[in-house]
């Protein structure tokens, strides 16, 4: 409680640099705004996915969501920056590729969908291009994260923001999250509320929708986060977390609430071991994650994890093939039978897709 109290207060502090830092990305949108500086745009339908925050809304689970929903019905690619790898430029992910490569997400596009070429590039323009290159046959490419980018035009921006950091009552870093304008919103087709509770009531629902104010060409949707059964990091050997057992976290991510409320009601105590988002495991690591669990008195713990760590956690196949060491998947799933809606609104943009104005 102490330390949330004074982050908040020293993040008050720097309100003079979150308007700097404000001034900054407004003076840059005004210039793609004026056509100062210029947009690309493909001839092939572009699907953006992004927020105005720093992370935390769930980007990983909808661009999955996309790929399931579209690689059975199209030729299709995601593409990321790949943030914390340790290589740059682009790359398109192989048989031999790492996490520290091309970065933690797509890695783990990589591992679920083999099939769907999976790229990284911090330009994305010269990136797209490459990877029609390398994959002509692509009919469709996910944009992930890259709703800030503005050096390239995508004909469907879905913009997510979450339940209980709405972009509508945050503001800008350092003080706050957001690191686009609040303004920038109206470039998407699509907003999303993620992570909701499940039971969200309409009034509520109609209230954040009066909040956001959508154009009339905007679609405004409400998912929560669906957690999947644990499998084993190695083995993919499942576990049922139950009233009996005892977990230890591990997580490297931005927003871990959703899933500590998760374990909150399903298991029978848990404890938390925190790391930064997009963290890069160390054998150091290793040891204080293996003193903390030794510390958990009952024959019912294991160890949880996310997707997002494990990629990074594989490569310690060695030193954990013995752990108790589990993955729990995660799902957006839509609510009140919004996801066909969605679903449709996607696949009308691709099969009637015309090449975007530069904006």
């Amino acid at each position: 409680m102490f330390s949330n109290f004074f982050l908040k207060s020293f993040r008050i502090l720097l309100l003079p640099f979150a308007l700097l830092y404000w001034l900054g990305i407004a003076v840059r949108n005004w210039f793609y705004d004026k056509k100062i500086l210029r947009s690309e745009s493909f001839a092939l339908p572009l699907i953006c996915v992004g927020n105005l925050s720093v992370g935390g809304t769930g980007k990983s689970p909808m661009v999955e969501y996309l790929v399931r929903l579209l690689k059975d019905k199209f030729n299709i690619a995601t593409l990321s920056r790949g943030y914390k790898r340790k290589t740059s430029g682009y790359a398109l992910a192989g048989a031999r590729s790492t996490a520290l490569e091309i970065g933690d997400e797509p890695m783990q596009f990589h591992l679920k969908f083999p099939d769907v070429p999976v790229a990284v590039g911090e330009e994305r323009v010269v990136a797209v291009a490459q990877l029609l290159h390398d994959k002509p046959a692509t009919q469709a490419i996910v944009l992930d994260d890259a709703f800030q980018h503005r050096s390239i035009t995508a004909g469907l921006n879905i913009l997510l923001t979450e339940y209980s950091n709405l972009y509508t009552r945050d503001f800008y870093l350092p003080t706050g999250d957001l690191r686009d304008l609040k303004s920038s919103r109206k470039r998407a087709q699509v907003i999303i509320v993620t992570k909701c509770p499940p039971n969200l009531a309409a009034t509520e629902k109609e209230s954040i929708i009066g909040e956001i104010s959508p154009a009339e060409y905007q679609t405004v949707l409400f998912a929560s986060i669906d957690y999947g059964q644990p499998y084993h990091i190695l083995s993919k050997s499942l576990v049922t977390i139950s009233g009996q057992s005892e977990v230890l976290l591990v997580s490297g991510i931005a927003s871990p609430r959703p899933l500590k409320q998760f374990l909150e009601k399903k298991c029978k105590s848990y404890s938390w071991l925190q790391f930064s988002d997009h963290h890069i495991f160390t054998i150091d690591d290793l040891n204080d994650i293996q003193k903390r669990f030794r510390t958990i008195d009952s024959v019912n713990k294991i160890i949880l994890t996310t997707e997002k760590d494990a990629v990074r956690l594989v490569k310690f196949n060695m030193q954990i093939a013995d752990w108790p060491l589990y993955v729990i998947p995660v799902r957006h799933h839509f609510l009140v039978n919004e996801g066909g809606r969605f679903d449709q609104l996607v696949i009308d943009f691709i099969q009637g897709f015309q090449r975007p104005f530069k904006n």
